[in-house]
């Protein structure tokens, strides 16, 4: 009988020892995925600035590109593109569709205002205006803040991504339905340098 009841102990043993690491395993997992999500709210934070000063940009600019209103156009359409895709991926940063949504819409928004800044060129008087230059320095410090922000984002990502791929972690990652991560990165070459927004 004692050996019996050994047995059931040792049993219930190994079971409590298996569910502690099974609840340890799991919980790590969560804090991990909760640190690249509030990541992720930090680019979210300057992208809604950035989003709010587009419209400035394109207002003072505006008033001396009028030949120029389908380049203007432009940018607010990407912009509003790229502030729905943001809006998206804020709600759920672990869904790999809107993250891909918003790496897309946030390529063709750099590239509308980087041909707004090409075109902008084209104007001495646009260049001088002392509003379209502190919004070009306010739009260069929000590009900075994103990609310290990017980079925090993608640290957190990796370490989410490298804990549930890890073994024996990933056998629980999948049971638990932790999926992997996108990192915030952009796919072509050409668009990984930021929109110039400085007039030289």
């Amino acid at each position: 009988m004692s050996a019996v009841l050994l047995v059931l102990g040792v049993l219930l043993l190994a079971a409590i020892v298996l569910g502690l690491w099974v609840a340890g395993v799991y919980n790590s997992l969560v804090t991990l995925r909760n640190r690249f999500k509030n990541a992720f709210a930090q680019i979210d934070v300057q992208l809604k600035r950035r989003y709010d000063l587009i419209p400035n940009l394109v207002e003072v600019a505006k008033g001396y590109m009028k030949h120029e209103s389908t380049t203007l156009e432009n940018v607010i359409k990407a912009r509003n593109i790229a502030q729905a895709a943001s809006q998206a991926a804020a709600a759920n940063p672990a869904d790999a569709g809107t993250m891909k949504n918003l790496l897309g819409a946030e390529a063709g928004l750099a590239g509308a205002l980087s041909r707004l800044m090409v075109v902008a060129e084209a104007y001495p008087d646009l260049k001088a205006n002392q509003n379209m230059m502190q919004l070009t320095e306010e739009m260069t410090s929000t590009e900075n803040k994103i990609s310290f922000a990017r980079q925090a984002y993608n640290d957190s990502v990796m370490g989410y991504n490298t804990s549930r791929e890890s073994f024996p972690t990933n056998l629980l990652a999948g049971l638990f339905n932790f999926a992997e991560a996108l990192l915030f990165q952009v796919e072509n070459a050409a668009e990984r340098a930021a929109p110039q927004v400085k007039f030289t």
